[in-house]
């Protein structure tokens, strides 16, 4: 239902509100000079550290080399485009490190892998 919060758009849309915010409350406090507007804008930038590291850790988690390894080892080579889309699903959710230690053979990471070889095969907009 609320698959729109994974994707890459909803996070470049959160910095630019953010930014939008910030840029507001330093306009204001130029002209006011009151404390509040310093507040407002401490407040915004922990709120937008807190809700943003999640997506920038998803993608300094992987090195390019560590990433073409992954990429090599792709199961499905018939259909590049699930196979890129899997891939990304999974750039996105483990950083390197997890993902080596991960048990492979585990229910829910096999749980995952079909969960999101049925969000790469939906073709629907919603």
């Amino acid at each position: 239902m609320f698959d729109f919060l994974d994707s890459d758009w909803f996070n470049i849309g959160l910095e630019i509100v953010f930014l939008i915010l910030i840029s507001y409350d330093i306009k204001k406090y130029i002209e006011t000079r009151k404390k509040e507007y310093i507040t407002n804008i401490v407040l915004t930038i922990g709120f937008a550290i807190w809700v943003l590291y999640p997506y920038y850790k998803s993608y300094v988690g992987w090195e390019d080399s560590q990433k073409q390894e992954m990429l090599s080892t792709c199961l499905d080579s018939n259909n590049t485009k699930l196979c890129e889309c899997m891939d990304d699903k999974i750039f996105k959710n483990y950083v390197y490190t997890e993902y080596i230690n991960l048990d492979k053979n585990s229910s829910d990471f096999k749980e995952f892998l079909i969960e999101v070889k049925e969000e790469c095969l939906d073709d629907s907009w919603f």
